[in-house]
């Protein structure tokens, strides 16, 4: 018995590779399926041809070529349905146990055997924090959903990755007050490229104004306060969208005696042909193989993690 935790896109893509080579298996998460997408703005469409997210051999057909978050969902349900996946939702797993062949996965709801681990718990849960002053405060949100809630209010847009970039817009659109904070000189350069001529053009023409080479150094009720290149400045503001990027939960990693490199991301130790870490038995997939460095691996190339483990697995056995 393997048990996969996460029930993301690569999670799903084990667990078919898994049932492929005969191999029995449970995929757990603590939220719903593909949670990661589920968490994604609403109006959100992928960086990605529809193409490249396919997992299982089931092809993935959008109304255009880029596919939307809706079109994603309803896609990985599909497939999970198909393959008749074995999937326990809304189950958190707080440690893992034991030895290769007798491992111990204990969650919120039971204790489950398992002769093999796979961790594809992806990063999406946790965001990178600011610690700064007010970081805590309600109108300081580090999850986007929609802009609607934001309509006719002083916005602040933390960040100029495609997440930052994208709330920029889609706030602004709605009729919001768009201010953006910015840390580098310049919109970042991997900003999709059929938007980023769009921020540009917003900020040039005054529609949404950003300060460059800029921090914020606190946030309060009804103000901001940033440290930009000619000195302080504090800013009237109703809501802060802070889209610093997330990261893995590591303390699962760190129980289960996965050790990390003497990287900056603190990549996790791992054999990259068998994707097992150096705890024998347990594997990695997907996201969480980078583990700070969060745009090394995507649904696209890590699709395949799943593969490659289902063969060790069965080559042990």
């Amino acid at each position: 018995m393997v048990t996969i935790i996460g029930a993301g896109p690569i999670g799903l893509a084990c667990g078919i590779a898994l049932k492929k080579h005969g191999i029995e298996f449970r995929i757990i998460d603590k939220g719903c399926l593909v949670n990661s997408i589920y968490q994604y703005p609403v109006n959100m469409t992928f960086f990605s041809t529809a193409d490249r997210l396919e997992i299982g051999d089931i092809p993935f057909i959008s109304h255009n070529v880029k596919p939307t978050r809706r079109e994603a969902l309803e896609y990985y349900r599909r497939v999970s349905a198909y393959y008749e996946l074995p999937i326990q939702l809304y189950e958190k797993v707080s440690s893992i146990d034991g030895v290769e062949g007798n491992f111990e996965v204990k969650t919120d709801k039971g204790v489950y055997k398992s002769d093999h681990v796979i961790i594809s718990s992806g990063f999406y849960s946790d965001p990178h924090l600011m610690n700064i002053p007010g970081e805590d405060l309600p109108k300081v949100k580090h999850y986007y959903d929609e802009p609607h809630p934001y309509a006719f209010q002083k916005i602040l847009i933390i960040g100029a990755g495609n997440s930052g970039v994208d709330v920029a817009l889609e706030t602004f659109r709605c009729g919001s007050d768009v201010t953006m904070a910015i840390r580098d000189s310049e919109i970042k350069k991997t900003v999709k490229y059929w938007v980023k001529p769009d921020i540009e053009n917003r900020i040039k023409d005054g529609d949404i104004k950003a300060y460059f080479n800029t921090q914020i150094i606190q946030i309060k009720e009804k103000s901001v306060v940033l440290e930009t290149t000619g000195g302080e400045v504090e800013i009237e503001n109703d809501f802060v969208l802070a889209m610093t990027g997330y990261e893995p939960d590591f303390s699962l990693l760190e129980h289960a005696g996965v050790r990390f490199g003497d990287d900056q991301y603190r990549t996790p130790v791992y054999n990259e042909a068998t994707m097992e870490s150096n705890v024998k038995g347990i594997y990695l997939a997907g996201v969480v193989c980078g583990g700070l460095h969060t745009s090394k691996w995507f649904i696209e190339n890590s699709r395949f993690h799943g593969e490659s483990i289902a063969e060790a697995i069965t080559k042990k056995s």
